[in-house]
């Protein structure tokens, strides 16, 4: 009777074992996450924004225990991509804010490393640019400036962001949709849109590009008038045609999205796209959204993939009209 007491007692300490190491595994896999997000920019861009936005919206939402933001900035984020692909390969505790502009500057730049190498986790926004003209100009629409154009593209002088990012690519589909030689598109870069602001008011360029709200106080005051943004669909509240609707078949959208390094296991970068998707749905990230003036533009991560892909390819394409790639 002892004997079969004992069997019994030891069978039932094995179950009792048995059943708290998956407990104490899952447990283990569900530790609070502790990021740390490469902003591949100066402080006070938009990645370093785009980066602090998430960064309060993962903690705040409870997708994360901590996130931490480095900014490494220099070469249009590739210097930032370069660091990010060799120092963190397998860390699932790693993200990177990357977009549109990033995958210009890796043909721009010949960067050695290119966005190949990471693993998509999501697209987060995704926004309108708007051509602007001086207030004195002579261009009183879109087909105004299409007709000067498609005369001599040279002579059309274009202000906005680094060369070969979202600003210069939709100086060059303007000029191409206007039926100009994209090849001639006259576009001088500026680290910041104030400095590209200042030469429009003075009269030293033609035509500028930017994110409308970087130019929303000067076009409600007059300065700067507004020819067309390039979504889809107009603004909400924004009474400014989109180039479509005007004759030019061109859309371009600056988005911005995140990524992991590569080398992850699927089980990592399952945890990282729960946690952004959380963190995008949150309440918190909806009231950055309206603060900053943002559009939601949430692409989980298979569809962020294959969306990324495509934007390489057209990236490539709309820099080699223009010669800067081949």
């Amino acid at each position: 009777m002892f004997a079969i007491l004992h069997r019994f007692a030891a069978a039932t300490a094995l179950a009792l074992l048995g059943a708290t190491v998956p407990l104490h595994h899952a447990h283990a896999q569900a530790a609070p996450l502790e990021l740390k997000i490469t902003a591949p920019a100066a402080p006070g861009g938009g990645w370093d924004g785009a980066s602090r936005s998430l960064q309060q919206a993962m903690v705040a939402s409870g997708a994360a225990k901590s996130v931490q933001v480095n900014n490494i900035p220099g070469a249009g984020g590739t210097v930032g991509l370069a660091q990010f692909v060799n120092n963190a390969k397998g860390d699932g505790n790693q993200l990177m804010t990357m977009g549109i502009t990033m995958l210009g500057a890796v043909v721009t730049n010949k960067a050695p490393v290119s966005l190949d190498k990471v693993t998509p986790i999501a697209r987060l926004t995704a926004d309108a640019l708007v051509v602007v003209v001086p207030a004195s100009s002579p261009h009183k629409t879109i087909q105004d400036l299409a007709v000067a154009l498609k005369a001599d593209a040279g002579k059309v002088v274009w202000a906005g962001g680094s060369a070969g990012g979202a600003d210069h690519m939709l100086a060059a589909l303007v000029v191409k949709a206007a039926g100009g030689n994209a090849a001639k598109t006259n576009y001088v870069p500026f680290s910041g849109g104030g400095e590209a602001l200042a030469e429009m008011l003075g009269g030293r360029v033609t035509a500028g590009v930017s994110g409308y709200n970087e130019f929303e106080s000067q076009i409600k005051t007059g300065k700067l008038r507004a020819l067309a943004v390039s979504s889809a669909q107009r603004l909400p509240g924004i009474a400014v045609p989109t180039l479509k609707e005007q004759g030019l078949d061109v859309e371009l959208l600056n988005w911005r999205g995140i990524v992991a390094p590569p080398n992850l296991s699927p089980q990592q970068a399952a945890v990282l796209s729960a946690a952004v998707e959380k963190a995008v749905k949150s309440a918190e990230w909806q009231k950055i959204l309206k603060a900053r003036g943002w559009d939601d533009a949430y692409l989980p991560a298979d569809k962020f993939g294959a969306y990324l892909k495509s934007e390489q390819a057209r990236v490539r394409d709309i820099l080699a009209s223009i010669g800067l790639a081949k």
